[in-house]
């Protein structure tokens, strides 16, 4: 014990000078939580609000020397404010949305905008989704949430139905990229931050949550500790113990102030805030996670070590103390989006029972992850119920968002034109 403290000590004394580049913690996401009703005159004024907030909190962050890079609009179920008697009525309430949001974002420098349709509850909702996908893409993000009996045995019935609504999605995008705006959520609490997972019930009408992207923070951090060789010495105990404080230091750091900033801001305001999601969030744009698995000392993500380290990371995100943690606040590997992991597919160093085996340690599941476009539904549903089993045996929040890539097979390169994505390899399907 005494051997931790002074390691805790030399991290906290060592390290916080290193730590205050804001340029290394962005923001992914100012999310705010609104509730829409079947009266379509308040809708803009909802909207409106939503936006004005996020910008507000957004230019307070940037004014701290944090980047934030896009905005978020959740909503209740879409089923509570659209008419969906009919494809055509539902698509045309989105279409007064986009239009809505389009004119509010009309002359400005804006930063990104991504609206969530909310949660998809019912068959009917959940099979309008691909055509509505299909058409209205990121202004049309949705998730279903499949619940477990009391002996841990999942909603096949809803399952099945997320399955098909998969492989519609695929054959209606293309590239089959659209089913970037769909997930299937097992034991996820409401107010997720990030999209397409993201939901909530309506209860609160104008809250609003904070979601990061972190690995370049993380990437530095520990190569100071290599740079300055400071595990020189320490039994493998400390020096896991020592990076394990380092990288908590690190992220603290920021986040008191990003959660100071935001309170302030909020101090005055209508709106809840709920909290921040710890996750680190990778994007394309960033360091990736196998470059913070590579200097964890694990040759690249899959080998022998992977979980060890999973497990350190993931401890790191759930130990950010004084704010309040929301979502899934854990480790993610979101495949496509996360150019080391994506070239990974390429090298051949990682499956799906990989990815899998990792989600019991880490925080998302399977996250934007390629398949052949000939998967069948059974395999579909084997693997979504493979892993909320996981999510509800083991009391985390796991998500299954794949994309079944027409006309290709395992091995096989995708060729996704979203700039969002990174091409890679397709996984076979166990």
């Amino acid at each position: 014990m005494s051997d931790n403290k002074a390691v805790k000590a030399s991290v906290d004394f060592e390290m916080i000078a290193a730590l205050k580049d804001k340029t290394l913690c962005n923001v992914r996401t100012v999310t705010t939580f609104v509730r829409l009703t079947s009266d379509e005159s308040a809708w803009q004024a909802v909207l409106e609000a939503a936006i004005s907030h996020c910008e507000n909190i957004a230019a307070g962050l940037s004014n701290q020397g944090y980047n934030v890079q896009s905005i978020r609009i959740v909503t209740n179920p879409y089923g509570e404010y659209l008419d969906i008697s009919s494809l055509s009525t539902a698509a045309a309430g989105l279409a007064t949305i986009t239009d809505i949001l389009n004119t509010l974002n009309e002359g400005k420098n804006s930063l990104r905008v991504r609206f969530a349709i909310g949660e998809a509850k019912t068959v009917r909702e959940i099979a309008l989704l691909p055509e509505l996908i299909a058409e209205y893409g990121d202004l049309c993000n949705a998730c279903v949430n499949v619940p477990a009996n009391e002996i841990g045995v999942l909603d096949n019935e809803l399952i099945e139905q997320c399955a098909e609504t998969v492989q519609a999605i695929a054959a209606l995008t293309p590239r089959g990229e659209g089913n970037f705006n769909f997930t299937v959520n097992f034991n996820c609490d409401e107010f997720i931050p990030y999209f397409p997972a993201s939901y909530h019930s309506g209860e609160v009408k104008k809250g609003f949550v904070v979601g990061l992207e972190t690995p370049d923070l993380l990437v530095n951090t520990l190569q100071h500790i290599h740079d300055n060789a400071l595990l020189e010495g320490l039994t493998y105990q400390q020096s896991r113990h020592l990076i394990f404080n380092a990288l908590h230091a690190a992220l603290q750091y920021h986040i008191d102030i990003i959660d100071g900033c935001v309170r302030k801001l909020n101090a005055a305001s209508d709106w809840r805030y709920l909290g921040i999601d710890t996750s680190p969030a990778p994007s394309k744009d960033c360091h990736s996670m196998v470059d913070v698995y590579k200097l964890l000392g694990v040759p690249y993500f899959g080998a022998s070590g992977t979980v060890e380290s999973s497990a350190l990371l993931t401890r790191v995100f759930k130990s950010i103390e004084n704010v309040d943690m929301v979502g899934f606040s854990g480790l993610m590997l979101a495949v496509t989006e996360d150019k080391g992991l994506a070239q990974a597919t390429l090298d051949k160093e990682f499956d799906i029972p990989m990815l899998l085996t990792n989600s019991a340690i880490c925080g998302i599941g399977l996250d934007t992850v390629p398949i052949p476009g000939d998967t069948s539904k059974d395999k579909l549903c084997a693997l979504m119920r493979d892993t909320g089993t996981m999510a509800y045996r083991l009391n985390k929040p796991l998500t299954v968002r794949v994309f079944p890539v027409p006309e290709l097979t395992a091995g096989e390169v995708t060729q996704f034109e979203s700039s969002d994505l990174c091409n890679c390899a397709v996984l076979a399907v166990p």
